[in-house]
C-alpha cells in the first residue's frame, strides 16, 4: 500500500526529495514591460559553465527543480561542456504570479527576455548575425512554449526537443468523461486522492509500483517510486507562496488554449530545420495522450527524429531518466556538429 500523505514527512527519506544543486548564477529578471500583466519578475538559474547552452522549459504546475535529473546530468556532472538555464514560469515557484491572461506566446516572450537578461540572446536592436547556439527542451506545456519560441527566434535554435507535448489539445475521450476530468482538476479533494490521481496521470502504473532506488543507501529510499513522487508533490503543495491556486489555474488555462495549426507546425519544421528537431512521447501518457505525438509527426513530416517509449507515461525525464538523458545528449552533440 502507498504511504499516506500524513506518513510521508516522518519517513527517513523525506529529506532526500530536494537535491542540493548549487547554481553557477541565479537571479530575477524583469519581463513583460509594456505587455499584458507586466512588468513582473521571473526567477532563473544557470547551472554549469560550458559552451553548449541548453534551455529547459517546464510544464503545468511544476517548478524549475522538476528538471533536477537533467540539471545534475548536464549542468553539474558535465558542467565544463554544458550550461543549463532553468526557470520558474510565470505563476509558479519563485517567479511572480501576475493576475493576467497567460498564453504560451506570452510565456515564450518571457523566455526571450530572460535569455537577453542572462546574455544568451543579443538585445533586439543588435544587428549581429544570429548564432544557432540554443538547445531548447520543453516538456508538456513547456513544449508548447518551445513551439512558440521556435517561431519567434528560429535562427538562434541549435536543437528543438519537444517532450510529451502537443500542437493543440484535441479530445480523444467521450465528451462527458473529458469534461469530468477537466473539472476534477479544480475541485478541492482530500490530499491522498489528489496525489493518487496526479501520479496516475503522470506515470505508468508499472513504474509507480517499482521499488524506489534513488540512492545506493537504502535508508534514503522510499518503499516505491509512487511514494517518492508523492513526497515531492506534497513538498511542492506545502509551499503556499510558490504553488498557488491562482498560478495553477492560469497555467492550466494557458495549456488548454494553446493552438498551433498544421500549417504553423509545418512552418516550425521549415524555419528551425527538421534535422534539428526531436519529438519524444510515451505510449502510456495519460496527461497528453499519444494521439498528440501522431499530430506532431504528421504535421512536421519527414526528417525529424521521433522517439517513442512503449508503455511509459508523461514524465519521461524521470521514468526513463538514463535513456532520456543519453538521447538528449546525443541530440545536442549531433546538432552542435551541424554548425551555427
Amino acid at each position: 500500500m502507498p504511504l499516506k500523505a500524513a506518513e510521508l514527512p516522518s519517513h527517513p527519506a523525506y529529506h532526500t526529495v530536494e537535491w542540493e544543486l548549487t547554481p553557477t548564477r541565479k537571479g530575477h529578471a524583469e519581463v513583460a514591460k509594456g505587455r499584458s500583466g507586466g512588468p513582473f519578475k521571473l526567477y532563473w538559474e544557470v547551472h554549469g559553465e560550458g559552451s553548449v547552452k541548453t534551455v529547459w522549459l517546464m510544464g503545468l504546475g511544476a517548478f524549475r527543480t522538476a528538471w533536477k535529473r537533467q540539471t545534475k546530468y548536464f549542468g553539474h556532472d558535465r558542467s565544463k561542456r554544458y550550461s543549463c538555464l532553468i526557470l520558474d514560469n510565470r505563476g509558479m515557484g519563485l517567479s511572480d504570479k501576475p493576475s493576467a491572461r497567460y498564453s504560451t506566446s506570452e510565456m515564450a516572450h518571457d523566455v526571450i527576455e530572460i535569455l537577453q537578461h542572462v546574455g544568451w540572446l543579443p538585445p533586439p536592436t543588435d544587428d549581429i548575425s544570429p548564432k544557432r547556439d540554443l538547445h531548447i527542451a520543453g516538456i508538456s506545456m513547456g513544449g508548447m512554449i518551445a513551439q512558440e519560441l521556435s517561431l519567434l527566434i528560429p535562427n538562434h535554435i541549435a536543437s528543438l526537443n519537444l517532450i510529451s507535448t502537443a500542437p493543440r489539445l484535441v479530445r480523444t475521450l467521450p465528451f462527458i468523461e473529458n469534461l469530468r476530468n477537466r473539472i476534477n482538476m479544480f475541485i478541492p479533494r482530500e490530499i491522498d486522492v489528489q496525489l493518487e490521481e496526479v501520479g496516475y496521470r503522470l506515470f505508468s502504473e508499472e513504474w509507480l509500483a517499482l521499488p524506489d532506488t534513488e540512492y545506493a543507501d537504502a535508508s534514503k529510499n522510499f518503499p516505491t517510486n509512487r511514494d517518492r513522487f508523492a513526497a515531492g508533490e506534497l513538498q511542492k503543495r506545502s509551499d503556499k507562496a510558490g504553488f498557488t491556486k491562482k498560478g495553477f489555474t492560469l497555467q492550466a488555462i494557458t495549456a488548454g488554449w494553446h493552438f498551433k495549426s498544421a500549417a504553423q507546425i509545418k512552418e516550425i519544421g521549415d524555419v528551425v530545420g527538421r534535422e534539428r528537431i526531436c519529438v519524444v512521447h510515451g505510449t502510456g501518457d495519460r496527461m497528453i495522450d499519444f494521439h498528440h505525438f501522431g499530430l506532431l509527426k504528421k504535421e512536421l513530416g519527414e526528417g525529424v527524429e521521433y522517439k517513442v517509449w512503449e508503455g511509459k507515461g508523461h514524465v519521461l525525464v524521470w521514468e526513463v531518466e538514463d535513456e532520456f538523458n543519453a538521447c538528449l545528449e546525443q541530440r545536442f552533440e549531433k546538432c552542435e556538429e551541424m554548425g551555427r
